[in-house]
């Protein structure tokens, strides 16, 4: 409504001015126009979205706006999409061809309205017969296209361009939009399945689907029973109905009207009464086993209303295997004996497989390859049967032995696999039938697995400490028997006495024990029996009693000798100190013996078998495979520290601690100087040997079990298996080199032992085998002797070679031989010996290192020793001999390092050889540092030097020549 408001009011006056006036204030009136309220257009939408399909064709006809916002096709292709039906692809791939179909059309158009085109070939700037030839196939095209139109109702060829006609139809293809609601029945069966996506049409399609199903859809929602739906009386075969079913309730997806809920709760009502009436007709097919009759075809039935489920679950559990699980076998049938056999879980599982086989051939009879029912079928199997099996059977198992339940889980696990592998697959199974059938029968462990890894890795722990502690008891319990022996006719009172006067004997020894000169043969010397030294006096007064140098330990990996191998005695020792002598050369005759390669291969097995059982179940995949692959490692990383920790470090640090008493002193006069060298340093050698083996063993088992079934990364650095196995290596090799470092001392101990005892006085001073050839020097040969005396006292023995010489005779000849002396040969075979055993079995950067110290250690034992002996101008000839074995030893050994140390003390062996009237000349040789390399400094050469035999003849001169003494200034 519109009315006129004028600007300003004049006022209201008679006169005609005031006429005036107002026809003006009529003229400069505004029309002002009040507005009526509107909905937005996304309300109305909202509105029309909630309307039923009727409603919607009325409200079509309110006005051109309306009917606009209804036949929207987008309105449309969302209900398509709810029913399920529409494909975005085939639209899409719809739209591309009319668009292709649009551009030919348009330069059809183009042709024959005689508009340029532009030409393909650019080489010909006009040919008439091509121009020709396109107009006609243009206008061809055009007429094609005109007749395909009229015969899907478009006419008009503006529409040929513009309209949305052209994402319409196939070539080939009909739309009768007239005639869209009036379909057979058969059409309506498969209505759904031949809904197009055309984009533009998308409510076309719609309509065909309500003209097929709207009306029985709404029927079926009012109907009051069963018999009432028109659909039941207009289709009589079950399986027509279930399609039918099927359509409408997929239809009814697109019903978003108000009270669409109560609607689709009676069609679901409605399904599931025609739902149980199929299923008592599949049910009475399967109590008589009418498998490719009723049963096949109210399987179909069902399959096409809804999948099937129902039917699925009653074939599943109609089973008689569900309710006659006692006849498949007894659980505790596996406990007869009294432990546990695996053989009625074969027989179980046998029965079981021959079950599954049986249905798998009525399945393939019963329904089609398309529905899945074997794999619920063994679910409910494993479920319910096997699970039912299992239970008790672990849990039995579990409360008899620990060790009987882990056989137990990895014996059915493993049947579990085997059966698996004799299942015949049905025809609706895939290429993923094993995996799939695994993952069933797994389920069956869930319950279990946990607790099993967990015991799993306990008694592994449990089993090899008790392994380790078994084999600690037995040598604890020798070493107790041994002592025992050893302490058994010892008697304290005598043992004081007995001692006291040894004691007394040692103190007072009479001045005729002082060796001299002695004159005879200079073969290996044999202790006389008027010398009493402190080994031997340690003999004869039982300190080793009768031990039989032969009993020592005979394999380094053999297990723990027995008391009776340990202690080959004829008699125990009768005082307090031979029995701890004896215990203790016992003990270091016995190191190999603190770890043991048969306890470590045993632990190795044992963590073997733990661990192949703990990996089947990282089959299981998922969160459990990686539980399980932790704890394969977690029993790798266990086995490393008991092994390591309470074995092997505990036997190398008592071996170290053994060694460590080891003193050359108190050895037994036979076990020096063997062949097989020093017994304790030769037994840890071999103990070290036995530890490479260990370590070697270690790691086969870590590249084959847990590498190569890939239970851990050999390259991920924080793995806890990676860490540990570092670890274990680090800590071997740290008490191998600590022991390498004492063995080089007690290696150089004996080294010393073997200088002091049998190293003759005549070696290097021929003239001692004849004094009368040089009286002159009677007395500093006395000296000389008693020096060694003195020397060799120190290690606990008197100078052998002094009360030897005594022995011979004066007359026998001058010895020139220029070979080596005994002395020299047994101390380069004793430490080769040594060195060799370590060939192989150590790393060459710790082998370099320790035969470095070797050849230190040696060459200072040398230079020591040549300061203990005289020298003669005759002697240096095997004294040069001594260090040219020496060098050539030392060169075998390849350390570049040690060289120089043994060629200067060749050149120091060189002044022995001069003449005692060339005193300047053996001067200069002192005093000549280049000579020596920088090994000796001029003090300690001439230290050397005084070790001569006639020092005291050319020492004035030396030192004159030297330092200048007697000089006078001018």
């Amino acid at each position: 409504m519109r009315r006129a408001i004028p600007s300003q009011i004049p006022p209201m006056t008679p006169t005609a001015s005031s006429k005036r006036d107002v026809s003006t204030a009529l003229k400069n009136a505004q029309l002002v126009v009040e507005p009526k309220p509107v909905l937005p257009l996304e309300i109305i939408a909202a509105i029309i979205d909630h309307l039923p399909v009727s409603d919607l064709m009325r409200i079509s006809r309110v006005s051109k706006r309306f009917q606009e916002m209804v036949y929207d096709d987008t309105r449309w292709v969302h209900k398509l999409r709810l029913i399920g039906v529409w494909n975005e692809l085939e639209a899409r791939r719809r739209l591309d061809d009319a668009m292709r179909r649009k551009r030919a059309i348009q330069e059809a158009k183009a042709l024959v309205e005689g508009k340029a085109v532009p030409s393909k070939d650019k080489s010909m700037i006009f040919d008439a017969a091509e121009e020709e030839r396109r107009r006609a196939a243009a206008a061809k095209l055009l007429k094609d296209e005109e007749a395909r139109m009229r015969a899907v109702g478009v006419s008009g060829p503006a529409d040929l361009v513009d309209g949305l006609q052209l994402l319409s139809v196939q070539a080939g293809e009909v739309l009768d939009i007239s005639t869209a609601a009036f379909i057979t029945a058969e059409e309506a069966l498969v209505v759904l399945d031949r809904v197009r996506s055309i984009r533009g049409l998308a409510r076309y399609e719609f309509a065909r689907i309500y003209g097929a199903l709207g009306r029985l859809y709404h029927d079926l929602v009012r109907a009051r029973t069963h018999n009432d739906p028109v659909l039941f009386k207009r289709f009589r075969d079950p399986q027509e109905q279930a399609k039918m079913l099927n359509q409408l309730k997929r239809f009814s997806e697109s019903d978003t009207a108000y009270g669409w809920m109560e609607r689709q709760e009676r069609l679901q009502s409605m399904m599931g009464i025609f739902e149980n009436a199929a299923l008592a007709e599949f049910e009475k097919g399967y109590e008589a086993k009418e498998y490719e009759g009723r049963m096949k075809r109210y399987a179909d039935v069902l399959i096409t209303l809804n999948g099937g489920q129902a039917c699925v679950q009653l074939f599943v559990q109609k089973h008689p295997i569900m309710f006659e699980r006692e006849q498949l076998g007894n659980p505790m049938d596996c406990f007869r004996t009294g432990s546990f056999s695996i053989t009625p879980v074969t027989e179980f599982f046998t029965k079981v497989s021959a079950i599954l086989n049986e249905q798998a051939d009525v399945i393939d009879q019963v329904f089609p390859p398309t529905t899945e029912v074997y794999e619920p079928f063994l679910e409910r199997i494993a479920e319910d049967v096997i699970a039912e099996y299992i239970t008790p059977l672990l849990d039995e198992a579990r409360d008899r032995a620990t060790e009987q339940y882990l056989k137990a889980m990895a014996g059915i696990w493993i049947h579990c696999e085997q059966f698996v592998e004799g299942l015949r697959p049905p025809k609706s199974a895939g290429e993923d039938f094993k995996e799939k059938s695994t993952k069933s029968i797994s389920h069956v462990f869930d319950a279990h697995v946990d607790l099993y890894l967990q015991d799993e890795l306990d008694f592994f722990k449990q089993k090899a400490e008790d392994e380790v502690k078994s084999w600690e008891k037995k040598i604890n319990e020798e070493d107790a028997a041994a002592e025992s022996f050893y302490m058994s006719n010892v008697n304290r009172e005598a043992d004081k006495k007995d001692f006291l006067t040894s004691f007394k004997k040692v103190m007072l020894l009479p001045v005729s024990v002082i060796p001299l000169p002695s004159f005879g043969r200079t073969s290996t010397p044999s202790q006389p029996a008027h010398v009493t030294t402190p080994s031997r006096m340690g003999e004869e007064t039982g300190y080793f009693g009768s031990i039989d140098a032969n009993a020592t330990s005979a394999d380094a990996t053999s297990t723990p000798q027995s008391g009776e191998n340990r202690m080959s005695i004829t008699a125990p020792p009768t005082t307090e100190l031979a029995a701890k002598a004896a215990i203790m050369n016992s003990r270091l005759d016995n190191i190999r013996s603190l770890f043991s390669l048969e306890v470590a291969l045993n632990l190795v097995h044992s963590a073997k078998s733990s661990l192949e059982r703990a990996a089947l179940f990282t089959k299981l995949g998922g969160q459990t495979g990686e539980e399980a692959k932790e704890q394969c490692e977690a029993i790798f990383v266990s086995l490393l520290q008991i092994l390591g920790s309470r074995h092997v470090h505990t036997g190398f640090n008592k071996a170290i601690d053994h060694l460590s008493h080891y003193n050359p002193r108190t050895a037994p006069a036979d076990a020096h100087g063997q062949a097989s060298g020093v017994a304790p340093l030769t037994t840890f050698l071999e103990l070290v040997n036995v530890g490479d083996l260990i370590q070697q063993m270690v790691d086969v088992f870590y590249e084959e079990e847990l590498v190569g079934k890939r239970l851990t990364d050999r390259n991920d650095f924080v793995s806890p298996a990676v860490v540990e196995k570092r670890k274990f290596e680090k800590m071997l090799d740290e008490r191998v080199a600590t022991g390498l470092n004492r063995g080089i001392d007690v290696l150089m101990e004996e080294v010393d032992y073997i200088f002091a005892t049998t190293q003759q006085l005549a070696d290097f001073n021929p003239g001692l085998l004849n004094p009368m050839e040089n009286t002159t020097n009677k007395r500093n040969t006395i000296g000389a002797g008693f020096s060694n005396f003195a020397n060799a006292a120190s290690f606990g023995l008197a100078g052998t070679s002094s009360s030897q010489a005594g022995n011979r005779n004066s007359d026998m000849p001058r010895d020139f031989d220029i070979g080596p002396t005994p002395t020299a040969v047994q101390v380069v075979k004793l430490v080769e010996t040594h060195t060799k055993m370590l060939a192989g079995s150590t790393d060459k950067n710790v082998l370099d290192v320790f035969y470095q110290e070797v050849g230190l250690r040696l060459f200072a034992s040398v230079g020591k020793h040549i300061k203990r002996q005289r020298i003669s101008v005759d002697g240096a000839i095997k004294l040069i001999s001594d260090v040219n074995l020496y060098n050539s030893f030392i060169t075998t050994m390849k350390i570049r390092s040690l060289v120089p140390h043994f060629n200067a003390l060749r050149e120091l062996a060189q002044i022995y050889l001069i003449d005692a009237k060339h005193a300047k000349q053996m001067a200069s040789v002192i005093a000549d540092q280049n000579r020596f390399g920088g090994i000796f400094r001029v003090e300690e050469v001439y230290e050397y030097a005084a070790r001569r035999e006639d020092w005291y003849v050319v020492k004035k001169d030396v030192d004159k020549a030297l330092y200048g003494f007697g000089c006078a200034l001018m």
